[in-house]
């Protein structure tokens, strides 16, 4: 008798994985045919997400929701105009200038290389320093001509982009207002038990992520800066704003922006680049060691393993909008069925209700 309730596990887990790739393929798919109407709606839901917290705050002097919305959304067009008006030229004319200098910075590399493996062959020392600056230099080349394609597709696609923000900041505008009715209709079509667990963790995850990772960003972006402009960095708030764009990408994307920032100054100054990786190394250690623990803590409670799957999982199904939301929704999925099998933690969360 014993055997049967073995074979059904065996069965459930040998199906299991089948149909979760079969689903996750078809979640891609959908996203591919909706992509960009998908990402409008997110990053519309995201920026409401995060301007509902200054709407709170006027919300606490007396203010009608309503007018407490309107406060904060023109207060957000504001600032963008004024980062449009001043930041945006400058970044657009960093990455022109970098563009045209990238060749001329391989050649200079090309040369220094070439010394040095002549002193390597000179010493009779088992080293190509020239091949594999050649192979280097040869992959980074065919990468330009793309980006500089894309780069005049963007120019020209610059009235879409504007209309585009504007349609996100009206949604996020009517999200603002009418977004927690629409929440919570959504929430009683669960059972009760499912929908105080999936709206609190939903919610707690999303906070603690995009609220952390904004303003370890900000961090480093403001440290950076100063470091950056006393070291006469070339082309230094285009390297901080990639920088601060890729912490939002969590474990590996600090990493990956300090890095791509490092072979740029190598190519150019390797001393500079010496000196650049000190100053970002240390203050990644005031952020991993300090900042981070205090903001983030345990707020998904994944191990690394299962965080570097969420973002390969998203980069797969949507690209860069799949890498962003994929912590805190695997986050969710963990903190639902965690609270689902804690039961004595849901009357909490339906007496606050």
């Amino acid at each position: 008798m014993r055997r049967f309730p073995d074979l059904q596990r065996i069965l459930i887990l040998g199906l299991a994985g089948p149909i979760a790739a079969l689903n996750i393929w078809l979640i891609s798919q959908v996203f591919r045919y909706f992509e960009g109407l998908i990402t409008l709606l997110v990053a519309s839901a995201i920026l409401a997400f995060l301007l509902n917290y200054p709407v709170q705050l006027f919300q606490r002097t007396r203010l009608l929701r309503s007018q407490a919305v309107t406060i904060v959304l023109f207060m957000t067009v504001t600032v963008l105009v004024i980062a449009g008006v001043t930041l945006l030229p400058v970044i657009v004319e960093q990455t022109t200038q970098l563009l045209n200098r990238i060749p001329n910075w391989l050649e200079a590399s090309a040369k220094n290389l070439q010394a040095l493996d002549l002193m390597a062959k000179e010493r009779s020392l088992p080293l190509d320093l020239q091949g594999f600056s050649q192979r280097i230099n040869d992959q980074i080349q065919s990468q330009l001509n793309p980006l500089a394609q894309q780069a005049v597709g963007l120019a020209l696609g610059t009235l879409n982009w504007a209309l585009s923000s504007t349609f996100v900041l009206v949604l996020a505008f009517y999200m603002l207002l009418d977004g927690n009715r629409l929440w919570r209709g959504a929430i009683n079509h669960l059972p009760k038990q499912y929908g105080v667990a999936i709206g609190d963790s939903l919610q707690n995850n999303f906070h603690n992520f995009f609220i952390s990772q904004i303003l370890l960003a900000v961090f480093m972006m403001i440290a950076l800066l100063p470091i950056f402009l006393a070291l006469q960095v070339p082309f230094a708030l285009l390297f901080v704003v990639l920088i601060g764009i890729s912490e939002i990408i969590p474990l590996v994307g600090p990493a990956l922006g300090i890095g791509l920032v490092l072979l740029l100054l190598l190519l150019q100054n390797p001393w500079l680049m010496v000196q650049v990786a000190i100053a970002a190394t240390i203050l990644q250690q005031v952020r991993d060691n300090i900042l981070a623990p205090k903001l983030m803590g345990d707020f998904t409670g994944l191990s690394p393993i299962w965080i570097f799957i969420a973002l390969l999982i998203g980069l797969q199904i949507a690209g860069f909008l799949g890498i962003v939301v994929a912590v805190p929704i695997a986050g969710t999925i963990k903190g639902t069925l965690d609270a689902i099998h804690q039961p004595s933690a849901l009357p909490l969360q339906e007496k606050g209700e």
